[in-house]
């Protein structure tokens, strides 16, 4: 079906921004005329032109009685950009294909209504799972109010994140780390514990690969323990966030000195953390540790991918993720393996929880 092929190469021009035009979705369109592509697009970035837009400035008068293949409904609205469905009826087209709708309640079916009642024929749903993956970042924020939740564990063959001691440097090859790094430059932010920044000091950035963009760095820090002579503090080229539940005014001031803010949560939760991540418009979290920051997510049910990298190492006794209150083996929470990459002797495990009835199943 060459529909599909259209619509494939849009998936391919959306996926190469995945992740990196937040608080936007990610889009790709193709415009198609007497079987010819005649204009290519995707958003690249949050204020930039939108993809239809690009692919209309590249197809120019050919555009008048073409099919445009979209991944994602146009916009209805003006936001920091013009509403796409305008552009689209201006330029004549005569046929649209929708992969999936929109769910912001601002669109919502909107951009396909408005662009039939100007007399364009609409199909919606054309490879709509694949769609749904490429955006099930901005679905999750869309839909629940909250950023989606990756979370991100090295171990070792025998299921060890770390050794007993808390060693944990490094269970994984450089070349797997490269690949976490692409991970983090998908993100709107890096979340980990107090303890991880304590231990390690990490610096949280993205580094080994091409990329302009560093993630927000987020500490959940509860009783305010953290270090302003940490690297996360000290450095600048990426932003921090340490939210906590015990006011230290001084040390506040020291953070906010140095460039770190502060949110004070007088309920400290993970749900309230996600829901101030929310209104700060992080989508995507990736979630790097440690195992009690990691095992907070699993019991609450507050995630939506693990990443699990596996190196061909024996550690024996050493740490897991820990106890998530589940005493039988058919209580155990359920996964599903959505894609397994090897990576030399090395491998990257991609789950998804398994969905029932809409939530979560145990």
């Amino acid at each position: 079906m060459v529909e599909k092929n259209f619509m494939n190469l849009a998936l391919t021009l959306a996926r190469r921004r995945k992740g990196l035009t937040h608080p936007n979705p990610t889009v790709g369109c193709v415009i198609v005329k007497d079987g010819e592509i005649v204009g290519i697009g995707n958003h690249e970035k949050a204020g930039l032109p939108h993809a239809e837009i690009v692919a209309l400035n590249q197809a120019g008068e050919r555009a008048k009685g073409a099919t445009m293949y979209l991944t994602l409904e146009p916009c209805t609205h003006w936001g920091r950009t013009p509403p796409c469905t305008d552009a689209i009826i201006r330029a004549g087209i005569r046929k649209v294909y929708v992969a999936v709708t929109d769910p912001n309640p601002i669109i919502a079916g909107g951009g396909v209504k408005k662009l039939r009642s100007a007399g364009i024929e609409v199909e919606v749903g054309l490879l709509e799972k694949e769609a749904r993956v490429v955006n099930e970042d901005f679905f999750r924020y869309i839909t629940d109010s909250r950023p989606y939740v990756t979370l991100k564990l090295a171990q070792s063959a025998d299921g060890k994140i770390a050794t007993s001691t808390g060693d944990s440097k490094w269970i994984t090859s450089e070349r797997a780390r490269r690949f976490a790094h692409r991970l983090r430059m998908k993100a709107g932010a890096v979340l980990i514990g107090v303890e991880t920044a304590l231990r390690d000091d990490p610096l949280l950035t993205v580094r080994n690969i091409p990329s302009a963009h560093n993630p927000l760095r987020v500490v959940l820090d509860p009783d305010l323990r953290i270090k302003p002579e940490l690297k996360i503090i000290r450095d600048t080229s990426a932003p921090t966030v340490i939210f906590h539940g015990v006011r230290n005014r001084e040390l506040e001031e020291v953070l906010a000195e140095k460039g770190a803010i502060t949110v004070f949560l007088e309920n400290f939760s993970l749900k309230n953390v996600l829901e101030e991540l929310h209104r700060r418009e992080v989508v995507h979290v990736l979630v790097e540790g440690g195992a009690y920051t990691v095992t907070q997510f699993l019991k609450e049910n507050l995630w939506d991918r693990l990443v699990l990298f596996t190196s061909p190492k024996i550690i024996g006794e050493g740490r897991s993720i820990g106890d998530l209150g589940i005493d039988r083996v058919s209580s155990a929470m359920e996964m599903i393996l959505r894609r397994e990459i090897t990576l030399g002797d090395e491998r990257v495990f991609e789950y998804v929880p398994v969905m029932e009835k809409g939530g979560l199943r145990w």
